[in-house]
């Protein structure tokens, strides 16, 4: 049920994240704004969407998933729906950039990781790929429906369907999501039996003298909790492998192809309507790839995983400079094809690394700050992907430094050494070498666990 809720709520929250290829002709031709002008604020929203997810693991330890999430989705609204009226850069880039921005990244990846870590123990790596592919996979298949609705009735109509949408997953998250199994009287899915009571006057992990400080401190314990989790986790190369990898993967994702491709297949002569259909069919194939990769992190090493992903993606981005064209055409679908297994399937064994490495306590703030490289690189590549286009008039230049960063992943990937307990699945703990002690606050308090 939690799974099944969350999914959707994942779903409904990345509508949003289709606009910007749909909006950038309409918004040029109504307001005369530049593809670089309205790539900035495709860009703002990105790199939001990356520094909120740790922050939001934090506070979903502090207040609750239910609270944040749904919060989420209502900034998620009206963020989208305060569009209809902007009629300046600056309000693009606040409502577009700043509140759909900091909405969808208090959800996002990190709410999947956060989920699978309280809910589930035996088939993790399986769950992460379904809610992945639901919030991945609801991007793209959003994307044809609301090209119609551009191209029928504007873009201001798109930007509304977008406000219901994610307005009306609000009650079912409020319904149907609990934060913790125990809530409802449950164990994690596949845990084993609820362990002995410890001895009488022994305080319970949380509680104590320093679990109350925490709760006291609240939302500045959520924060401390995200910053002290990223000063611990930046003292191994294993972070910086995996924050580097993630970093292309967003930018050869929803930096490059998510934003920038519906325009580059326009340039070519392609109706706006048959490209967004190209990337809805990416989505279909994501739903597949991801859940896959789910199904395989549970059973192999997910470094291999990684290697695999980025080489496969690299050598597609560098094809895909000769495959565009007016119409879609056999070696056109098969790019598609290849490219829709490919394109999250990195979450799942990168989340099972972060596990490994850095333990089920840590993992998902951890993962959020892997999670906000993504976006940077998200964002960096919609800048200068639309920098490109402007100084050379193609997108020619950015697909081939895209393909070459992929390599450039998965050989950062190759490097990483998990925990030595990381069976497949990512359920090992990290020996002291691979995991610093946790920092203290002034009073001498251990930060808020991580989800």
């Amino acid at each position: 049920m939690v799974a099944a809720v969350a999914f959707v709520a994942l779903v409904g929250a990345a509508g949003f994240r289709a606009v910007p290829s749909v909006f950038i002709l309409p918004l040029e031709e109504e307001f005369g704004w530049s593809r670089a002008t309205v790539s900035t604020a495709v860009s703002v929203n990105l790199v939001l969407y990356g520094l909120t997810a740790p922050f939001a693991a934090a506070l979903m330890e502090r207040f609750g998933i239910r609270r944040v999430v749904s919060a989420a989705l209502l900034l998620v609204s009206v963020g989208s729906g305060l569009t209809v009226f902007m009629t300046e850069t600056w309000q693009l880039v606040a409502c577009w950039g700043v509140l759909v921005g900091l909405g969808t990244g208090s959800m996002a990846l990190v709410f999947a990781a956060t989920i699978t870590g309280r809910w589930f123990e035996r088939h993790r790596g399986l769950v992460v790929g379904v809610l992945t592919a639901g919030g991945a996979t609801g991007q793209l298949i959003f994307l044809p429906v609301l090209a119609v609705l551009v191209d029928s009735y504007g873009w201001r109509t798109a930007a509304l369907t977008v406000t219901v949408a994610a307005a009306a997953v609000v009650p079912l998250v409020v319904v149907g999501i609990r934060d913790r199994p125990s809530d409802v009287g449950l164990r994690p899915y596949g845990a084993p039996p609820e362990p002995e009571s410890p001895p009488a006057g022994a305080a319970a992990p949380g509680t104590g003298p320093a679990g109350a400080a925490v709760a006291e401190r609240g939302a500045g314990a959520a924060a401390w909790a995200a910053l002290t989790g990223l000063a611990d986790a930046a003292r191994t190369r294993a972070f910086w492998a995996l924050a580097g990898g993630f970093f292309i993967c967003g930018a050869s994702t929803n930096g490059l192809i998510g934003t920038h491709f519906v325009p580059a297949a326009h340039d070519h002569g392609m109706a706006e309507v048959t490209a967004a259909g190209l990337l809805a069919v990416v989505g279909v194939f994501d739903i597949v790839g991801t859940v896959a990769s789910g199904w395989l992190t549970d059973r192999f090493d997910g470094r291999y995983l990684l290697v695999a992903y980025y080489a496969l993606r690299g050598l597609g981005l560098a094809g895909l400079p000769v495959l565009l064209g007016p119409e879609p055409h056999p070696s056109m679908i098969v790019f598609i094809v290849v490219y829709g297994l490919d394109w999250v399937a990195t979450v799942p064994p990168t989340i099972a690394l972060c596990r490994s490495v850095f333990g089920p306590q840590r993992a998902a703030v951890v993962f959020g700050w892997v999670f906000a490289s993504h976006q940077l690189g998200a964002a960096a590549a919609a800048v200068a992907a639309g920098w490109v286009r402007g100084a050379t008039g193609s997108y020619t230049v950015a697909w081939y430094g895209a393909a070459f960063l992929c390599l450039v992943a998965a050989f950062l990937s190759a490097g990483i050494r998990p925990g030595p307990a990381a069976a497949p699945g990512g359920s090992g703990t990290p020996g002291d070498s691979a995991r610093p002690a946790p920092r203290t606050g002034a009073d001498g308090a251990l930060p808020a666990p991580a989800a």
